[in-house]
This record gives structure tokens, sequence and C-alpha cells, in this order.
């Protein structure tokens, strides 16, 4: 497949609703910025795994950090470079291929600018299939890689390694190293290789996105209008939606974090992290964050599997219900 500017548009819908919620809306920044990318260096060759020698060096890119942060400050075009030389000198070798760290919401398009910006082709895959708040909530980190050697970047050219750190030291040091930096940075973790990609990335990302954008997944589960909107503590948020048109009368509870948590009708889980739960609004089309939700927005509500790890004993305690404190639900049955 080959991205050019008319594929990134469905794209990055599709990111959106796989951010469920969260990871930052691509259209405001990341989206124009790839755009613009596509326009001056030309479109994105995607490939998958495969295709690359099995020992092709892969260099995972993404953005971390305040996505408010990321819409006033926009990476300079010198930026994919700089952070590419760094990983080569880390590494001793060149890279052959960008990966997303992370499809849901503003990342997958970063990726997509800086692929084209370096002239590389963009591997059909992730780390995570969808957004998830910390670093380490990755399926590269459910495989065993190592996070390490990390590479953090600003626009201003500063680079911070860091190096023989587990997962969750890993998430530590680089919030507070993007702290430093003023609440936003590029990252590269978890460097791989094409052959370890191929067996532990999430593969298809990139083309489900593209499909999901243009709304060629499930019918949605419910469409009506938002009722309630309750912020109940600093990071936890609950939206009532009541259905309107041939869902009039229903009446569901969405929990919220970071991302949406819980869809729950009757008291049965319609969906439960770590699926994806998405609020699309009918009047453009594109998915609400969770800190956009206001009472009598009119959404759909459309809720879609993760990838088959996220739903193992390990992906469970790495990103499951209990890891966002939402207890007392269980889904009727593992998609």
């Amino acid at each position: 497949m080959q991205m050019d500017a008319g594929v990134l548009a469905d794209f990055a819908r599709g990111c959106a609703v796989l951010g469920s919620g969260g990871g930052g809306g691509p259209a405001a920044v990341t989206c124009p910025v790839a755009e613009q990318a596509i326009e001056e260096c030309g479109p994105v060759q995607v490939v998958t795994a495969g295709e690359l020698p099995e020992d092709a060096f892969v260099m995972p890119v993404g953005l971390i950090g305040s996505p408010a942060v990321a819409e006033e400050r926009i990476g300079s075009r010198a930026e994919p470079a700089r952070m590419r030389e760094r990983v080569e000198a880390l590494h001793g070798v060149p890279v052959a291929a960008v990966l997303i760290s992370e499809i849901g919401g503003l990342n997958g398009c970063t990726a997509v600018a800086w692929a084209a910006r370096l002239g590389l082709p963009l591997l059909d895959a992730d780390a995570m299939g969808r957004a998830f708040p910390r670093m380490d909530q990755n399926v590269l980190e459910l495989a065993g890689l190592r996070p390490g050697p990390t590479v953090l970047a600003d626009e201003y050219g500063r680079t911070v390694v860091l190096d023989h750190v587990d997962g969750p030291w890993l998430e530590e040091l680089a919030r507070a190293v993007v702290a430093t930096f003023g609440g936003h940075a590029a990252s590269s973790e978890y460097p791989l290789t094409a052959g370890q990609a191929a067996r532990h990335a999430v593969a298809g990302s990139v083309t489900r996105a593209v499909a999901v954008g243009r709304g060629e997944g499930p019918p949605p589960v419910l469409t009506g209008k938002v009722s309630s909107v309750r912020r109940t503590d600093e990071d936890a948020t609950r939206v009532l939606l009541e259905g309107t048109g041939a869902d009039a009368g229903r009446l569901v509870r969405i929990e919220a974090r970071s991302e949406f948590v819980a869809a729950v009708e009757d008291g049965r889980a319609l969906a439960l992290v770590p699926d994806v739960i998405a609020l699309v609004d009918v009047r453009t089309g594109w998915a609400v964050p969770v800190e956009e939700v206001r009472y009598g927005l009119r959404v759909r509500l459309v809720t879609l599997p993760s990838a088959p790890i996220w739903y193992s004993a390990a992906g469970l305690r790495l990103a499951g219900p209990a890891a966002f404190g939402v207890h007392g639900l269980t889904r009727e049955a593992t998609p």
C-alpha cells in the first residue's frame, strides 16, 4: 500500500477511533504535518515486516507527553533526521524502516510524517494496536524485548538516552525527561529487527486503521446523545449516553480514564478495556477524545476488539480493567 494524501485522511480518522478516546487527536496537528511531509517528500510505502530482511533494523517512533502541548509545539523538519542519526550511532546499523509505537491517536500520523521525511518504508504494524497511556503498555514489552536504548528528543535537537531499564522504569524516567523538555518529546523505544517485528508487533495495524477510517468496521453499538458528563476525580470521567432513533430508551454508561475503559448497559459490560471504545461525532465523523466529550454531543458508540495478545493473562495484567482501576465488571466473551 502507498500512503498518499487521500489514504492519509482515512488513516487519520481510523487512528482517532483506535485511540479509544486517548492518544491525542490527529486532526489538529499530526495529520496536517504528515500531509505536508507527503506533499514535500512523496508518498510513503507501507510494507509488511516479512518484506524486509530478517535482520533489518526497525526504528519505532512516537510522541510522548501532553497532546495539548503537541498542538502548540510542532516538531521541526530536522527532527526525524536527528533522531535517526542518534539511533544509528547507538546501534551501529542503518535504519531500514519505521514502526509506529502507538497506532491510536496522533502517533500514527507522526510516524507517517517521519517515514516521509526520512524516505523510509512504514511497517504495516505497531506496538499497541490502539492507544494506551503508558509507554510500557505494549506488545513488545509482553514479548520480553528490552526497552532500551530509548532515545528522547525535543525540537531543539536535545537528546537523552535511557538504557538498562525495564518497562516500568522507562515510563518513570521518560516522563521526568519529558517534564524537563516542557511536557512534550519525540521518542524511539523498544528497538528491534524486522524479524522481531514480524513475530511480536501487532500486524496489519496501518491497514486496519485505514479500513476503520473508511467506516468498514462493525456497526455502532448505539447511536445517541451525551446526557451527562461527570468528572468523578482528577483521572476519572463518567459519561451517560441516551439512545436516539432506533436506540431510543437505551442508556449506556461510559467509564473513562485517559481513554474510555468500559461501556455498561443494564449492569452488563458491552465493552471493557483492552477493547477499543470510541465515541464518534455524528456531525464530523471524527472520534472524540475523552476531554472533549460534552453535554448534548450526538455520537455513535463504536467498539472493536484489540490484538488477541491483550486478552491473555499477561496482557490483562498489563492493560486490563484492573490496571485502570475498573473492578466488578466482566465481558461476556473474549473477542
